[in-house]
């Protein structure tokens, strides 16, 4: 008996009634379809689209500002975190593997916060200037792709590497190690490839034949690319050390017991050092990034140097060298209170320091063009002051910046040798040598800034100022490994005294931090201003109703809400991340609250047996509240 297998299958032709119900939907949905078609036209005519009573500009720069801070913190934390462990790991102390930990603890509570407003940056740009962002996503798309890869390669590695810690260990520490290491190649590729999309607006290179792949590397190797990389790299690794070095002073203040003070004030002083030290050779990444500038379009750094945003750099003057300041005074709190009986004999060099610092900082803050009213330009013959006029141009203001950089590269140098005699047969020798090379240094890089005054311009820039970086970049690579022997062989003649820093240590933490942040929003308006009413500097125009640069008051306004927008965020990041510790708080840690070695990892504050906080008969902790 056979079965028909289409016995039971329903016919495939439609009967009259579905083909009228078909007709009837088609003529309802007709006019619908042929709406949605016309609404996509004129959505791809839309130039730009504003958010009414704030601005489409200023939600975009309070965002975009937000997203870069939170990224330049993630992006930097990371590597002097991977070197803490890398020396621990090396020098077999556990403190250095704890603090490294503690600094990856930070970035785990940081990281969904930057992607989250990435996310929300990219939803506004895409909305809200649609024809710009076709237009850049035509010419970038391959490095779109190759972002998206780095993106969830530095993800993977970031959970690996973090809830991997404790289990990596012993052996399998060089596993841990080189995902560390991944970490921070990975979050290298996240940071310069996103740049190449925002020099290209600055300095646009658009190559029209060739592959997808050959046209978005042609605008990615623009004039600024590598410049912007470098600046922004050590400017990064500034931001994650002062804001550790916050994150430092605030539990420092917040310490209950003497372990936690002794282990915060250790903290906070090697926030300092990492911040102090990716500060030193940020203003010649700067010069450089201002050379290529000059180099690529005179008018556009005209408008940064010498036009409307000049008085920008005025404000920067005082931002970095409040920083200074901060760094330096920090570094002589800590001679005289983690190292007792050392003020005495560094007393005079510190004033003396502090004095050219101020002198440097007010030749640094002296503008060019004085705003001053028809009777004062008068009596001034002019705009520029006969005396003041002379400190107001690059040549002066370069030699300083030197000079700043020099006084606090010696602060730390003074802060290694306090408290230590040298033992090394040629150490009088080598220090005479020392002593010799910095006075050279600092005689010629004053000769060089006098110089500049009577040479042409191109000389000063092309051939002294670039003498005097490589002059103070000399003593820094000269004295630094040369001060590390020096110190290896030497006697402690004072051990460090940790805990007992005074309050004003830690706000001076969180004051350089401050400071960096509004440098960072400072620098980032002055960069996007430079292009004035381009998108992409003579491609693509501005034709919004925000074609112009905003006024200087208006941007430091904008500046002063960036910071205290991303002080909470910050904020809220370390109350975050300290969540945990107050759970493991328990009545072990109450047993050891008045033992210097209290904190797991962490050496014995004095050796030899002296009492930690043994000063001059003062009792333990007494000075921590001066």
């Amino acid at each position: 008996m056979t079965h028909d297998v289409n016995a039971h299958r329903p016919s495939r032709l439609p009967s009259a009634k579905c083909c009228a119900w078909s007709l009837l939907w088609a003529l309802i949905l007709l006019p619908a379809f042929a709406w949605a078609q016309d609404a996509a036209t004129q959505a791809m005519s839309v130039e730009y689209r504003d958010i009414p009573g704030l601005g489409s500009r200023n939600v975009i720069w309070i965002v975009a500002q937000q997203h870069l801070l939170l990224a330049g913190f993630v992006l930097g934390v990371p590597i002097f975190a991977w070197v803490c462990e890398l020396v621990g790991w090396k020098s077999g102390e556990a403190r250095y593997d704890n603090l490294a930990k503690e600094f990856t603890k930070l970035l785990t509570s940081a990281y969904a916060t930057t992607a989250l407003f990435g996310g929300i940056l990219l939803f506004l740009l895409i909305g809200l200037y649609p024809k710009l962002m076709a237009y850049l996503s035509d010419i970038f798309f391959p490095s779109f792709l190759a972002y998206c890869m780095l993106f969830l390669m530095e993800t993977a590695v970031l959970y690996l590497y973090w809830y991997g810690w404790d289990v990596m260990q012993g052996r399998k520490k060089w596993i841990h190690l080189t995902l560390g290491f991944l970490l921070n190649l990975f979050a290298l590729g996240i940071m310069i490839v996103p740049n190449s999309w925002a020099t290209f607006q600055a300095s646009p290179v658009v190559v029209g034949d060739g592959t997808a792949i050959e046209r978005a590397w042609a605008a990615t190797w623009n004039p600024t690319w590598w410049p912007v990389n470098i600046h922004r790299l050590i400017a990064n690794v500034v931001l994650g050390g002062f804001i550790c070095g916050a994150y430092a002073g605030i539990r420092y203040l917040l310490a209950a017991s003497r372990a936690e003070r002794d282990h915060y004030d250790w903290m906070g002083y090697v926030g300092n050092f990492i911040g102090v030290f990716g500060m030193l050779p940020l203003p010649f990444a700067g010069y450089w990034l201002m050379r290529e500038i000059y180099q690529y379009n005179q008018q556009m750094g005209i408008t940064l140097m010498g036009g409307f945003l000049a008085w920008l750099f005025i404000l920067q003057a005082m931002l970095i060298g409040v920083l200074f300041l901060g760094a330096n005074y920090y570094f002589w709190m800590g001679i005289t209170y983690r190292i007792p009986g050392s003020e005495q004999r560094y007393r005079r060099p510190i004033l003396a320091m502090l004095i050219v610092l101020m002198v440097c900082l007010g030749v640094w803050m002296t503008p060019h063009s004085l705003v001053a009213s028809l009777e004062e330009a008068r009596k001034m013959g002019g705009t520029h002051h006969p005396l003041l006029g002379v400190f107001g141009v690059m040549s002066a203001k370069m030699t300083v910046a030197n000079l700043m950089i020099l006084v606090t590269f010696m602060s730390f140098i003074m802060y290694w040798r306090a408290g230590k005699q040298e033992t090394a047969a040629w150490a009088k020798i080598a220090k005479s040598v020392m002593g010799a090379l910095l006075v050279v240094a600092g005689i010629a890089v004053v000769v060089l800034g006098v110089w500049g005054y009577f040479v042409p311009a191109i000389i000063r820039i092309n051939y002294f100022s670039v003498a005097q970086v490589l002059i103070v970049l000399f003593i820094m690579l000269t004295f630094t490994p040369l001060t590390a022997v020096l110190m290896k062989s030497a006697k402690v003649t004072t051990a460090m005294v940790w805990g007992q820093m005074p309050v004003r240590s830690a706000y001076c933490l969180v004051s350089n931090a401050v400071m960096v942040v509004l440098l960072m929003s400072l620098m980032g308006y002055a960069r996007s201003s430079s292009r004035v009413h381009w998108h992409i500097y003579g491609v693509m125009r501005d034709t919004s109703e925000y074609a112009y640069s905003p006024a200087l008051g208006y941007a430091a306004a904008f500046m002063s809400l960036n910071t205290f927008v991303f002080c909470l965020l910050a904020a809220f990041i370390f109350w975050v991340a300290t969540m945990g510790d107050k759970a493991k708080q328990g009545p072990a840690q109450g047993a050891r609250a008045d033992t210097p070695t209290g904190m797991p990892g962490m050496a014995p504050a004095v050796a030899g047996g002296a009492p930690t906080g043994a000063r001059t008969g003062t009792p333990t902790g007494t000075r921590t509240h001066e």
